[in-house]
């Protein structure tokens, strides 16, 4: 990680994935310096666009700010753009929003705000004080209560926050189709998380095809630029974890509760709110709010709308006018989305026809880039090495370094062949 010349304004991202990658790919190409630290997942380092990148202890340990400050002075950070992409490292922004903001610039709603996005309890508190509908919720306090719960199944175990990394965290949510699976994944909830960081609700019936999201960019309590977005796919296909195809859709109902919802905390900043279609009431369903970078967030450039860009020209005080996206594009984690697609072919709910049709949009990909091929290259490589690492430590350096160099490899002649092509 080399030293910022002084005077040099940049963004430092923290944590996050794909959509930290197409933060710093967004900033990069307007010539904004990018720097990223991780505790975990590594893709964006290997982005052309990101010119520091360093190791850190994460989000979540004791002196996680002042190793934020540490790294900034030592860097000359002082002035630049702190971004999360993830909601711990959010979470540790808005808590420390104040004294972080004495030396970088900061776009994260402080704590009081976003408490709740980043609790599921206090969202779906909010939720019905607006009469925004959210999926029904059992309160459990205690492993008696949930073995005389009176429910009906599926039901859905997700963490109230993402605090920790634990094994629930990792998972997002686990779906429960009886009793005796409740009652085991309730132990392991509470070994992983605590009995507080617990959310048991109903599953609301339907696939991906029945989630929407509403995304956007708010500045004191205002709307600067959205976009509604529909999960066509995911993986695994009937109770996905993450989008594998999303694209840009018309829907009235989702941005009017979602409006209401962000205008009731004042918003400002980056903010995706998911919901899902109840097709027994005809109700949209809150789930999750997110103040940080989400997969997909890439899907905005492609609709016409730079998140990352347009909230960097916020933070530095330049006007933008409200607008909103084009419908009709697209997201893809192809990977993912090459696996879900098969699924539903073999199911057939889509042919072949239908899935060999999509290219032909206006599309973006989650990983790859003409202009930033490493990435790419290295997605499913490095997902295969983060599954590893939990398995055989001993063989992780050795595997990763030559997969970089692989990869680089590639990325060179990608270069060249993309050079020879125009």
């Amino acid at each position: 990680m080399d030293t910022i010349r002084h005077g040099t304004s940049g963004a430092l991202i923290i944590g996050g994935a794909h959509g930290a990658l197409a933060m710093a790919r967004s900033l990069g190409r307007r010539s904004i310096p990018v720097g990223f630290i991780t505790s975990d997942n590594v893709i964006v380092k290997f982005s052309r666009y990101v010119s520091l990148s360093e190791a850190w202890p994460g989000p979540t340990e004791p002196d996680a700010a002042k190793h934020l400050f540490d790294i900034g002075r030592r860097y000359n950070l002082a002035g630049w753009l702190l971004l999360p992409g993830g909601d711990a490292e959010a979470e540790l922004i808005s808590h420390h929003r104040s004294e972080l903001a004495s030396f970088f610039r900061i776009v994260t709603p402080d704590w009081e705000t976003a408490r709740w996005a980043l609790d599921k309890h206090l969202t779906y508190e909010r939720a019905a004080a607006l009469g925004i509908a959210y999926p029904r919720s059992y309160a459990v306090s205690a492993r008696k209560s949930v073995d005389q719960l009176d429910c009906r199944f599926p039901l859905v175990l997700k963490p109230a926050t993402h605090r920790e990394i634990n094994a629930l965290t990792v998972a997002k949510a686990w779906r429960i189709n009886n009793r005796a699976e409740l009652l085991a994944r309730y132990d392991r909830a509470v070994i992983a998380a605590g009995e507080k960081e617990i959310v048991l609700q109903e599953l609301i019936p339907g696939r991906g095809d029945a989630q929407f999201s509403y995304a956007a960019i708010w500045n004191r309590g205002q709307p600067i630029a959205s976009l509604v977005a529909q999960r066509t796919r995911q993986f695994p296909i009937e109770f996905g974890y993450s989008s594998t195809f999303v694209e840009t859709v018309e829907n009235a109902a989702v941005e009017e509760a979602a409006v209401r919802f962000l205008k009731s905390l004042d918003y400002s900043g980056l903010v995706e709110i998911e919901f899902k279609f109840d097709a027994r009431t005809g109700r949209y369903n809150i789930l999750d709010v997110n103040i940080r970078a989400w997969t997909w967030i890439a899907l905005g450039h492609r609709a016409g709308i730079d998140f990352p860009y347009l909230q960097w020209r916020l933070s530095n005080g330049e006007p933008v006018a409200p607008f909103k996206a084009r419908t009709g594009v697209a997201w893809t984690h192809l990977s993912r989305d090459v696996v879900a697609a098969l699924q539903e072919i073999r199911a057939k709910r889509i042919s072949p026809t239908d899935y060999l049709g999509v290219p032909r949009r206006s599309i973006e990909f989650a990983a790859f880039a003409w202009d930033d091929p490493l990435p790419g290259i290295l997605d499913l490589p490095l997902v295969a090495v983060r599954v590893l690492k939990r398995r055989l430590p001993n063989v992780i350096g050795t595997l990763k370094a030559g997969l970089v160099q692989w990869g680089k490899a590639q990325a060179s002649y990608l270069t060249r062949r993309t050079g020879q092509l125009r």
